[in-house]
This record gives structure tokens, C-alpha cells and sequence, in this order.
């Protein structure tokens, strides 16, 4: 009998937790979502990361409030997410930085793994080389001669080390068979303006980042990313058809939460965010900034991410960048 009272007190504990985690995924939101963007103002996953926001609050009939938090990698402002309660009421907006950075730290103050839930990927967009217009490197091949002639020497610009604009530029060098400087910057839009300057050789920028200058002829492009033109930009190559055969990397953007997040309520965000970028509206945005949207399930998400993380393993061996 004891036994099976204590059964019966078990199973009445789990139909508990169970009814109180879906009646909260019922009333989710109840109140005001965080979102907090590791990154600076104007960068990439900043662009999409507020589209989204706006979105989701006019789904959720809450306040969205987005919040950058730069610095280290986006490390301060995963911290930040990771320090909130696990309720779903302080999430984090990131690049495909959150995969990159396992590479470059030795020690992260989380486990990427066990402390983050993957919830869901906002979208994917090309890296664009660009360099300033009339700068020192008219073209791929005079930069790639350069480097071999100055090994280590010739600058270029990053988001920051362990970043992923930070990752695909050390591709590229790969690709050329060169080595070079990265200067890290606090985020893109730094970059982006030393590189306009001609401070610096090239940056790997976000191409929502940095359309706008590109149409208004302040940079020069090398090439896409992705294996494919970008549909908004088709007169620019991509950077295989320019002379790095085999080159191929994304951009992407996706929305966090810490574990410990009840289930329901990061399935509900899964399903609300993949119907926000499927809509005709945010398809309009996306598509004018060159974004395009990728929805998964939180599993396909995770897988995604992991997957993610080996590639930016490889480069970094590759590049014989010592982890921090």
C-alpha cells in the first residue's frame, strides 16, 4: 500500500507540473518579452532580430523589447540572457556567432549545449566581401597577391574575434592560401566604417548590414558567400566564381532562450516565429535586405546549430587560431 500511495503521490506531482506548464504556455505572454541582442545597433542579427520583435509583439499583443548588449562575442549578452529567470520572458537574438564562439574560447561561461534551448532560426543571408571603393585592392586577386607578399601583415575587418564575420574571413584566407590580420571591432557597423575608410582590407559583412552602402557605391563588393547569387544583388559573384573555388558559407540568424524554459512555451515561440518570416509582410523586408527565411522545429534547429559548430571547428583548426 505504501508503495502505492507513494506512486500515487508521483504521478499526482507530475499531472501537476504537467497542467501548470501548459497553463502557462496558455498565458504566455502574460507580460513585456526581453530580447536581447548580443551584438551592436545595426548589425545583422540587430536588423532581423527588431523586424521579428515588431511582429511578434502585434502576434502576442505584448511589448517586445529589444535591448543590445555587446561585447566579447556576444558572451555579455548570452550572460545576460543566462542570468533571467528560464520563463521565456528573456530570450536572445544572435548570428551564427553563438556556434563560432566553442571554437575560439577555451572556457565560456556556459555550456552552449545544456545552458541554451534552440528555439527557432529567424533566417539566412550571404556574407559580402567588401572592400572601399578606390581603396588599395580593386580587385579579389590583387588583395590575395598582396597577402602572399606580406604574410600576416595586410589587415582585415571583424565583428569581433570569435565572431562569425571573424570565422568566415579566416575562410577565406584558407580558401586563398594566405595569412592575415584580423582587427577586431566592437560590431559591423565599426567595421563597416573602417573598411569605407580604407583602414582596412575587407570585411565579411552581414549583407543586410551593409546594402545600403553598397547601393550607394561607398564599398566595393568581391563577392557573396553562398554557392548562389543573392537574389537582391545578382550582378555581385559569389566569391567561388571570383577565384576561391569551393567557398561556401552563410550567414544566419536565430532566437534563444535559456534551458529550464518550459517546453510549451518554446514550441509556442518555434510556431509563432516561423509564421512571423513566412508572412507576406516580413518576406518583403527580409527579401529587401537580402534575408531569406529557413524555418525548422526546435530539433531540426538544434541539430542545425551543432552542425554549425563543427564547421567553425574546422576553420579555426584550419587557421590554427588558439582558442582564448
Amino acid at each position: 500500500m505504501k508503495a502505492t500511495a507513494r506512486l500515487s503521490a508521483a504521478a499526482f506531482l507530475f499531472a501537476a507540473a504537467f497542467v501548470a506548464h501548459t497553463a502557462a504556455a496558455q498565458e504566455y505572454p502574460a507580460r513585456a518579452i526581453r530580447i536581447i541582442v548580443p551584438l551592436t545597433p545595426g548589425s545583422g542579427a540587430d536588423i532581423a532580430g527588431r523586424i521579428v520583435a515588431k511582429h511578434m509583439s502585434d502576434a502576442f499583443r505584448q511589448p517586445v523589447l529589444v535591448e543590445n548588449r555587446p561585447g566579447a562575442g556576444g558572451i555579455i549578452g548570452t550572460q545576460a540572457m543566462l542570468n533571467a529567470e528560464a520563463d521565456g520572458y528573456t530570450l536572445m537574438v544572435q548570428s551564427a556567432s553563438h556556434a563560432a564562439n566553442p571554437a575560439i574560447y577555451k572556457s565560456l561561461p556556459y555550456d552552449p549545449l545544456k545552458d541554451i534551448v534552440d528555439v527557432a532560426i529567424l533566417g539566412m543571408t550571404p556574407y559580402v566581401m567588401v572592400t572601399a571603393k578606390g581603396g588599395a585592392y580593386p580587385t579579389l586577386k590583387s588583395l590575395i597577391d598582396a597577402a602572399k607578399a606580406q604574410p600576416g601583415h595586410i589587415p582585415f575587418a571583424s565583428a569581433g574575434v570569435g565572431t562569425s564575420t571573424h570565422m568566415a574571413a579566416e575562410y577565406v584566407a584558407q580558401a586563398a592560401g594566405i595569412k592575415m590580420l584580423n582587427i577586431p571591432y566592437k560590431g559591423s557597423p565599426e567595421a563597416i566604417q573602417d573598411t569605407i575608410a580604407g583602414r582596412t582590407s575587407f570585411y565579411m559583412a552581414p549583407l543586410d548590414a551593409v546594402i545600403g552602402h553598397l547601393k550607394e557605391g561607398k564599398l566595393v563588393a568581391f563577392g557573396v558567400s553562398t554557392s548562389k547569387r543573392a537574389e537582391i544583388v545578382p550582378d555581385i559573384p559569389t566569391l567561388a566564381e571570383a577565384g576561391l573555388p569551393g567557398y561556401d558559407l552563410a550567414l544566419w540568424f536565430g532566437l534563444w532562450a535559456r534551458a529550464g524554459t518550459p517546453n510549451a512555451v518554446v514550441q509556442k515561440l518555434n510556431a509563432q516565429v516561423n509564421a512571423i518570416v513566412q508572412g507576406r509582410e516580413v518576406r518583403e523586408q527580409f527579401g529587401r535586405i537580402g534575408i531569406a527565411p529557413a524555418p525548422m522545429k526546435t530539433d531540426e534547429f538544434a541539430k542545425f546549430v551543432r552542425e554549425q559548430m563543427g564547421t567553425f571547428r574546422t576553420i579555426a583548426r584550419e587557421a590554427n587560431i588558439q582558442p582564448q
